[in-house]
């Protein structure tokens, strides 16, 4: 079975069609399952010695852009015989600029051809306040731990103050999102962040593209252990948010941006591998080849491991031969080419998201103001339902395997956010 899922983007979606993918592998279909990602920005086909035959992919494609008409689109996806996963976000569409008549029968085929999952999100709020991060720093999605490290310091140590404007029309897009998902698709399942997320294994496996199966295989079965403390393992590995929030000095040494030459110099002298080149001047160091630099700069940054809770370590080195383990299937899937990348790594959470945000509070009026206009989208917020779900959200990344809350660990809501905000 095909699957679709539409996106406004920083609703899950990434992980979701990843997952569902990975899923899809434990099980037998009759048909190999390939992940596309963004089926509007270029696909294209080739021959897959390890399928023996056509799939349709990403891999081909030199640079993605919108270089394909949505015809074109539907012809590459009809040529090929496997199943595939993929998402369709809206602003893509938008921003393709395709006549109304040339979008139609797009999605007509897409919705004939696919099990169609729309994503939502309850807290609108926050979702405009992703979108405008992401936009803020470039990146929708992280898959790799010193990327996430290199690409959220500085707003740690900055912070950011949103645009008004720029969030007010972000409110806007994704009311827009809903319209158009309900207006152009028949709609099989919701997978509504806030609900799903927590469960998202529980989710994947009650879709209806595995009901054929008489049995079907968690996460745990495949693994050693449950998707969700895989995942957690996955987010503390790059947790910056947890350091900036509870030892911003340590955030100063992983990351430190003052560091000049000379003193990088000393430390590569102190550090370097007998593989490395050697360095004598601040020269020598700056034309350092640049894989060599970057396995430097990584070496010198104090492990995130040893700046965790206790509660957290334990739990690191409880799963750490199941989480490599899982992480080694997961390679060997992007090798053969059925998903793009690897689950992406949780970017900040709300909690993290208010710290980081300056004007986070004149924003919250102008959601609920927005909401007097739109009403039926979301729900009014105020500081007080912040902070419940901000509890919430905590809980799940750093309670216990039961679900308690870790009294020993230092990122209690109370010692984060609500120290740095009195509105909260």
């Amino acid at each position: 079975m095909n699957v679709l899922i539409l996106t406004p983007d920083a609703v899950g979606s990434t992980l979701l069609q990843r997952l569902i993918t990975i899923y899809m592998q434990f099980h037998e279909f009759d048909r190999p399952v390939i992940n596309l990602h963004e089926l509007t920005n270029g696909i294209e086909t080739y021959y897959s010695p390890e399928f023996q035959r056509e799939i349709v992919s990403k891999r081909p494609v030199k640079a993605w852009g919108y270089y394909q008409t949505l015809e074109e689109i539907v012809a590459i996806l009809g040529r090929v015989d496997h199943y595939k996963t993929s998402r369709l976000a809206h602003y893509h569409l938008k921003n393709r600029q395709d006549p109304v008549a040339q979008q139609i029968p797009f999605y007509r085929y897409l919705d004939d051809n696919f099990f169609v999952i729309a994503c939502r999100r309850r807290n609108i709020f926050e979702h405009a306040i992703s979108m405008i991060i992401s936009k803020i720093t470039k990146r929708l999605n992280v898959f790799d731990h010193r990327e996430k490290i290199d690409t959220f310091s500085h707003i740690y140590r900055n912070k950011v103050e949103i645009d008004t404007q720029v969030f007010a029309q972000q409110l806007d897009a994704y009311r827009d999102y809903l319209a158009w998902s309900e207006q152009y698709f028949n709609i099989s399942s919701f997978f509504v962040y806030e609900e799903h997320l927590p469960e998202i294994e529980k989710f994947i496996l009650n879709l209806p593209i595995f009901s054929t199966k008489s049995q079907t295989i968690t996460w745990k079965e495949k693994f050693g252990m449950e998707f969700n403390d895989w995942n957690r393992c996955h987010h503390m590995a790059s947790d910056i948010g947890y350091i900036a929030l509870t030892q911003a000095q340590a955030l100063t040494e992983l990351t430190d941006p003052t560091a000049d030459a000379a003193q990088l110099m000393l430390e590569y002298q102190a550090i370097a591998l007998p593989e490395w080149p050697a360095v004598h001047t601040v020269d020598d160091y700056q034309q350092l080849p640049i894989k060599i630099k970057n396995d430097f700069l990584q070496k010198r940054m104090p492990p995130l491991q040893a700046l965790m809770s206790p509660s957290r370590q334990q739990l690191y080195q409880q799963h750490q031969a199941q989480f490599r383990a899982a992480n080694q299937t997961i390679d060997r899937m992007r090798e053969l080419d059925i998903i793009v990348t690897p689950p992406p790594i949780k970017k900040q959470s709300l909690a993290e998201k208010l710290f980081v945000t300056k004007n986070w509070a004149q924003c919250l009026e102008i959601y609920n103001a927005w909401l007097e206009t739109n009403p039926g989208i979301g729900e009014t917020l105020d500081a007080h339902t912040l902070r419940e779900q901000i509890q919430q959200e905590q809980q799940f990344w750093y309670g216990d395997v039961n679900g308690s809350w870790v009294q020993d660990d230092p990122l209690a809501v109370e010692q984060l956010v609500y120290q740095n905000d009195a509105r909260l």
